[in-house]
């Protein structure tokens, strides 16, 4: 039986002295994520069993298990666990920086640890190891996320600490679920057209790019490779035959607002009814700065946007009826050919509870959220209070969600594409938890807490996308919810 950890995390060992605590460690974890009481008394003293060293050696284990959460990185601490108020300054830590704290009890029995003991060059006192066996048989390990035994451990991003139980209940009762790629990085061009190909045959049923002509830094350099948006919209147009098509989302103060109406609508005429016109208030100033287009403030980019979110159904409608923007002004809705579409699915990036998510109520078809289940849950909560002030059914706006999917076959597998892809200097486990890094039973589950939180379309970005190998991985998650 294995036990489930998030990563980063704090964990912290309780039992009596030759419980087995530093065995154990070693075999579940890398040296350097272990913060050892005994091994601080060493250093700060003449030896592990210097207990006059005892008082500095704790003050410096605080600081290091503070430091190294606030870094994000796992740490485990050994040593008794046996006093509750470092217990609960522990958790305190912990919490301080946002991670769950895991007790390790030792429950072993005193005869075995007497006789470890009595093996031990330095042995600890009869009545001290008595009064530890009797102290930890009386402890109370509350304030944990969880308590568990020394069993072998799992390692696992955040979002997958509830994966297995989730996974059961789509095996169980199966939720429907819709699927997107999104193409961040136009390194390798030449592949495009096969990830293309590859996201259809996979069961995908949208494809996005970014809407960016500088790499953005989240993703990679400036200098790298970025192809402009709707270009290539058109080009995979004529890659694929069955997915939907749009822009994730095309920020609206970088092209006059009526010529981006335009794009989509062509788009869409291309592709024979697969457009999806995916817009936002916009925020990479240094993109702006560029290419020498003006950077609005955001009172005045949330005005552009409203008034392309009214301006594209006349657009893309029938005749031409007049339109005046508070913020763009009188345009002529002049659009021939018009979309195939009677009407252009509006999608608007961001999840801004007062002015975006209040837009979406009001004028578009779906919205893009990130984050964990929690978070979605509260922001769908919000969209739906913004659906009722306006007087709009929230079933009609599509719940999409954006986030990244690092997948492997196996837990094995797992860590080799964090291995590969891991930045130069960033912590693993770090990585792990933003990139999502796990195998396909843990983002089925992760995807159908999504499901459950009212997620309708969730749209993935592989950090690992050079080719379709990334993109097949995804069948049979996308099976799990056909």
């Amino acid at each position: 039986m294995s036990v489930r950890i998030v990563a980063p995390s704090l964990v912290v060992l309780v039992g009596a002295s030759a419980s087995g605590k530093t065995t154990w460690v070693a075999e579940q974890f890398e040296a350097h994520q272990v913060v050892s009481s005994d091994a601080l008394r060493g250093l700060l003293g003449e030896g592990e069993h210097d207990l006059r060293a005892s008082s500095d050696a704790f003050d410096v284990l605080d600081s290091v298990v503070d430091r190294r959460l606030n870094r994000g990185l796992l740490t485990v601490v050994d040593t008794l666990g046996l006093e509750p108020e470092r217990r609960t300054a522990w958790q305190a830590i912990a919490a301080r920086h946002g991670v769950p704290c895991y007790a390790v009890a030792f429950d072993t029995p005193a005869a075995e640890c007497r006789a470890r003991n009595r093996k031990r060059r330095h042995q600890v006192p009869a009545k001290v190891l008595a009064q530890q066996l009797e102290t930890f048989a009386s402890t109370s390990l509350e304030g944990f996320a969880q308590v568990f035994a020394p069993d072998a451990v799992e390692i696992v991003p955040p979002a997958f600490a509830a994966a297995p139980a989730a996974a059961s209940r789509q095996a169980a009762t199966p939720k429907r679920l819709r699927f997107g790629l999104q193409i961040s990085r136009f390194d390798d061009i030449p592949r495009l057209a096969e990830i293309a190909a590859a996201a259809e045959e996979a069961g995908f049923d949208s494809l996005w790019v970014m809407d960016h002509f500088i790499q953005i830094p989240q993703v990679g350099r400036e200098w790298d490779a970025m192809l402009e948006s709707w270009t290539t919209l058109g080009y995979l147009a004529a890659c694929t035959g069955r997915i939907s098509l749009g822009t994730l989302v095309t920020g609206i103060t970088y092209r006059n607002v009526a010529h981006v109406g335009k794009l989509a609508a062509t788009l869409d005429v291309l592709s024979n009814g697969r457009a999806v016109c995916g817009i936002g208030a916009g925020w990479f100033e240094r993109e702006h700065r560029a290419y020498g287009w003006r950077f609005p403030a955001p009172a005045e980019r949330y005005a552009i946007l409203e008034d392309a979110l009214r301006l594209y159904p006349l657009l893309w409608g029938p005749g031409a009826p007049a339109f005046s923007g508070d913020a763009i002004g009188e345009i002529e809705t002049i659009c021939y050919p018009r979309p195939v579409q009677d009407r252009i699915p509006i999608l608007v990036g961001g999840s801004g509870e007062r002015r975006t998510l209040k837009l979406v109520a009001r004028y578009a078809d779906a919205c893009n959220l990130f984050g964990d289940a929690e978070v979605v849950r509260h922001k769908v909560s919000v969209l739906a209070k913004h659906c009722a002030a306006e007087g709009r059914d929230p079933a009609q706006i599509e719940i999409t969600h954006l986030g990244a999917c690092l997948m492997g076959e196996d837990r094995r597998h797992v860590e080799q594409l964090v291995d590969e892809q891991l930045p130069t200097g960033a912590s693993r486990h770090a990585y792990a938890a933003s990139v999502n890094a796990g195998t396909i039973d843990d983002h089925i589950g992760r995807f159908r807490e999504l499901a459950d939180a009212g997620v309708q379309h969730a749209i993935v970005g592989l950090p690992d996308l050079r080719g379709p190998e990334p993109v097949r991985r995804m069948t049979d998650v996308i099976g799990a919810f056909a």
